[in-house]
């Protein structure tokens, strides 16, 4: 008998947990780092590449790097995200034989569900590296708003990695499970979702040995990577024309400008202005010229407030549908890497009138809450674990 962990299989980065007899534990590579891009890059040699040395690629070899495919799963060629995709990756998004949408890459076709199971393979075999121990099954995340087919298509992509699913959990579930865990209370919490693609929100009664999902909403094209764009967008129109100078349209100029627009969104947690140099990403005439942009945290608010707003729409839906008024809720737990974002943590402070738990690892949490539901699957013991009633959105 192997292990069984549980696995936040991300739009941007992934994480794997297990259930140990101390409690749930994250698990780290070999340089102890947790988060794993869900990044995969495809060589000469055929052989994919997944995780941090995959994301280094995305700069130099764009067409054959793979990110953020997780927003393409279980989606027709025809819908308004699998176009607005297209326009965003180096990579083709092409239709497949059924309608559904495929990737194009390096010349080979394939679906989203070999991405996502080339990143669950990369999740296992970190998980058995770090504990000597074979991985059997998994439970897996997803987004709470992933319809039917999105969901097959993730049990898909374990089946392709050889990996048994022991159960597909929702993402705001999950971390409930982990807030929830030993905690001796009767609450009514939120979950704010926000990650790299997409956001979700829950609300949840949390008790001793009950955990009841009383709503979920969600938009499942609203995440980090738009929060980039929108700062990306900018610097765009700052610099074009600025002294001759020009950011040409191409893909790899936006994966750098993306890439720069990110660690700049990442610095301004802890910084209230950023400067960067991004290296020659600007053409003047025929000459390749280094352009510098600088961002403060006042004007990024400003720049991605519409998205913010829009994760609040969700919100009101949610609320509407469990019957409840912000001031009835008794705590707000944040999850996913967006939700570090100063910006963000202040407008849903503000829409809940509370400050957000703060103690909790945003980017770790699902993954912990997967590992309990693992364990509560697999293992028995004299005292089970919560009853978790969840819902379909």
């Amino acid at each position: 008998m192997g292990i069984s962990v549980g696995i936040d299989l991300g739009t941007s980065n992934s994480v794997v947990a297990v259930m140990t007899e101390d409690g749930p534990v994250v698990l780290g590579d070999a340089g102890g780092r947790a988060l794993q891009p869900s990044v995969v890059a495809f060589g000469r040699g055929g052989k994919p590449v997944v995780g941090h040395i995959a994301r280094q690629q995305l700069s130099y070899v764009p067409e054959t790097t793979v990110s953020s495919a997780k927003r393409l799963i279980g989606r027709s060629y025809s819908s308004q995200e699998a176009q607005r995709m297209r326009h965003r990756v180096a990579w083709a998004v092409v239709e497949g034989e059924n309608g559904e949408a495929r990737l194009r890459v390096g010349g080979e076709v394939l679906t989203s569900e070999e991405i996502a199971a080339h990143v669950l393979t990369h999740m296992v075999r970190l998980a058995e590296a770090a504990t000597g121990e074979k991985v059997d099954g998994a439970v897996i995340t997803v987004p709470a708003y992933f319809n039917d087919m999105q969901r097959q298509a993730t049990r898909d992509a374990a089946e392709i990695a050889n990996l048994k699913c022991l159960r597909i959990i929702n993402e705001p579930t999950a971390a409930a499970l982990a807030y929830g865990f030993g905690l001796r209370s009767n609450q009514r919490i939120v979950v704010y979702d926000l990650g790299g693609g997409t956001f979700d929100v829950s609300i949840l009664h949390v008790a001793d040995d009950l955990i009841e999902v009383l709503s979920t909403a969600g938009d499942t094209f609203l995440g980090g990577d738009d929060f980039d764009a929108a700062i990306a967008d900018h610097f765009r129109r700052v610099v074009d024309g600025t002294d001759g100078v020009v950011i040409p349209d191409t893909h790899r100029s936006r994966v750098q400008l993306g890439q720069a627009s990110e660690r700049i969104k990442r610095m301004l947690a802890d910084q209230e202005s950023v400067a960067m140099k991004i290296p020659g990403i600007g053409r003047k005439g025929d000459s390749s010229v280094n352009v510098d942009v600088s961002l403060t945290r006042k004007l990024a608010k400003t720049l991605t407030m519409p998205l913010i707003q829009r994760s609040f729409v969700v919100c009101d839906d949610a609320l509407a549908q469990a019957n409840l008024a912000p001031s009835q809720i008794d705590a707000v737990v944040m999850v996913g890497g967006m939700t570090r974002f100063p910006p963000v943590r202040e407008a849903v402070g503000q829409y809940f009138d509370m400050d957000p738990i703060s103690h909790i690892n945003p980017d770790e949490v699902v993954a912990v809450g997967a590992a309990i539901q693992a364990s509560n699957l697999t293992l028995f013991t004299a005292k089970p674990g919560p009853v978790l009633l969840d819902v379909t959105p």
